[in-house]
């Protein structure tokens, strides 16, 4: 007996399984909030070099602040003070011509800044003056978050492939809540740097494990259903974010208040069953038996199995790890494409997501359109997905978010409502691609492998969102160049999209051995061979247990 017929007899879609999704929903909200935090904990004020204490005391007591600036500060070109540079000295002249500012010596800020408040009461570049010639450190607090994430996905992988999903969901909500709290409490540059990196290090185990605990528990009819309704989960916390900032907006307690809903989860995670299919694959069929009977209980159908009869489902013969990637050709193949598609969908995806500031709207208002934005997009996805099939969406998305960037660099700056609309839509593919990439990696992994493959293939996803943040920086040597790399990148990854397997309606494989076989269940020809359906482990539904890769 195929575990796939063993799910059907007991609703592979029922109360159990939105029980699953609900309760992994409260931990999942967080992820976005931590992921794209930096919009909000990293904002730069608009800032110029402080002056208290910088004149002498012969200067005439009834100046203004607005004439000290004057005299103090070059202004730039859209008539702000300047944001790094100071006169050598106070230039009392600019009283009556300010419009002469030609052969007059600046230098650096010498007694710090003055921030404008009015928007953020404390980020980090306020609290460690992270501007001008440090401005960089502010987006390598965000590099660094997600190098943790990047080395965390595939420690985490490998752990729950071997130790099971239920325990490592644990050990990640309570490091998570550990390292965000002591992050918040940092009392310098470095320690924040340090608690950032475990703390993207640790919440990785949610973002890769919850979703494939929930998919390995739905049937094959209702699984894009399962991969769409838990994505819904990053919109939603996506969402609050935008609120959950505007409320609270000191960086210290933002952090705070956005780890917060892991303490619930920490509470309901004791309700949540363990993947019946990594029991099973793993020879620990009485444990797999038990929940099982829970969920036919709770789906109230009839639970017609034993654990003998499970023993004989799929368990596996040894001890898989990562290497088991590249050990055999279709799996080698599938694991190089599927690594290059990520690198492209993560890297797009937070390039645009990081730059909320490029269409001159406010920053709260942007984030809750790109938000907003995620909700009808994911809908659209999972009609396509369940009509078309995974691979022209993941493809066509790519591409097309790829368009809207190039659209966007021919766009005037002057024409913003016509740039925001593009990039919201740009912005909404990009959402879509990645909704459809953590679906169908779930699909094209065999059950022995697969949270090995997604740890895999979310490092490399997560060495994309690192570089990211960098990218953007460019635009200081060429206005236009970070929407080159990342458009050029999306449209490679579209194109290597093209490479993989349609996964619409096949059976989740088992083993390695099974992505090896050819994908003769698309042949209806050799469908009808009796003896060769059995070879190839037919379901009692019609269904066949093959591959999922041909290749």
């Amino acid at each position: 007996m195929k575990f796939e017929s063993i799910l059907s007899e007991i609703n592979g879609f029922g109360k159990f399984q939105i029980m699953i999704v609900l309760i992994q929903c409260v931990s999942r909200i967080t992820l976005p909030a931590h992921f794209l935090l930096n919009i909000f904990i990293a904002a730069m004020p608009s800032h110029h070099c402080a002056i208290d204490g910088w004149f002498t005391e012969d200067v005439p007591k009834n100046l203004t602040l607005e004439q000290k600036l004057i005299v103090s500060i070059p202004k730039q070109a859209d008539g702000t003070p300047s944001s790094c540079v100071m006169y050598s000295e106070p230039q009392f002249n600019l009283l009556s011509n300010s419009s002469n500012t030609t052969d007059l010596r600046t230098q650096q800020c010498q007694k710090g800044w003055v921030f404008d408040n009015s928007t953020f009461k404390s980020t980090l570049v306020t609290e460690w003056d992270l501007v001008c010639k440090n401005k960089g450190l502010s987006k390598a607090t965000a590099t660094i978050f997600f190098i943790g994430v990047m080395f965390g996905a595939p420690v985490f992988g490998v752990l729950s492939d071997r130790f099971g999903r239920k325990p490592l969901l644990m050990v990640s909500y309570l490091l998570t809540i550990l390292f965000s709290v002591t992050s918040a409490l940092s009392t310098s540059y470095v320690m924040f740097m340090v608690t950032r990196f475990l703390t993207g290090f640790t919440i990785t185990g949610i973002s890769i494990i919850s979703i494939v605990l929930s998919v390995e528990w739905f049937d094959v009819e209702h699984r894009t259903f399962a991969g769409i309704i838990v994505s819904l989960d990053w919109t939603i916390g996506n969402l609050l974010l935008s609120g959950v900032a505007w409320l609270v907006n000191d960086w210290r307690w933002l952090i705070i208040a956005v780890t917060s809903p892991l303490l619930l989860s920490v509470i309901l995670w004791w309700w949540l069953p363990e993947s019946a299919r990594w029991l099973i694959a793993n020879g620990k069929a009485e444990e797999a038996c038990v929940c099982l009977r829970r969920c036919a209980e709770m789906n109230k159908c009839k639970a017609d199995f034993t654990p003998e009869t499970l023993a004989n489902a799929v368990t596996a013969d040894r001890k898989y790890t990562v290497v088991d990637l590249l050990r055999t050709p279709n799996i080698r193949k599938l694991a190089i494409c599927t690594g290059i598609v990520w690198f492209g969908v993560a890297f797009t995806y937070y390039g645009i997501s990081l730059n909320v500031t490029g269409f001159g709207l406010n920053i709260y208002v942007t984030q809750f359109i790109y938000a907003f934005i995620e909700m009808p997009g994911k809908i659209g996805v999972y009609y396509f997905l369940n009509k078309i099939g995974r691979r022209p969406g993941q493809v066509w998305t790519l591409l097309l978010t790829g368009v809207c960037l190039i659209v966007n660099m021919f766009v005037p700056l002057g024409m913003w409502v016509f740039r925001t609309v593009v990039g919201v839509l740009g912005k909404g593919l990009s959402e879509a691609s990645f909704t459809i990439m953590f679906l169908y990696t779930t699909e094209l992994y065999p059950t022995v492998v697969r949270q090995n493959g997604i740890g895999y293939t979310s490092f490399i996803a997560r060495m994309g969102v690192a570089i990211a943040p960098l990218i953007i920086l460019l635009e200081d040597v060429w206005k236009l160049l970070p929407d080159v790399v990342f458009c050029s990148v999306a449209i490679l990854a579209g194109l290597v999209a093209c490479l993989l397997p349609e996964t619409r309606d096949v059976c989740l494989p088992e083993f390695i051995e099974d992505i090896e076989e050819k994908r003769l269940a698309q042949q209806p020809e050799l469908q009808s061979t009796p003896d060769l359906t059995r070879s190839l482990g037919a379901q009692p539904n019609g269904g066949i247990h093959t591959g999922i890769l041909q290749q």
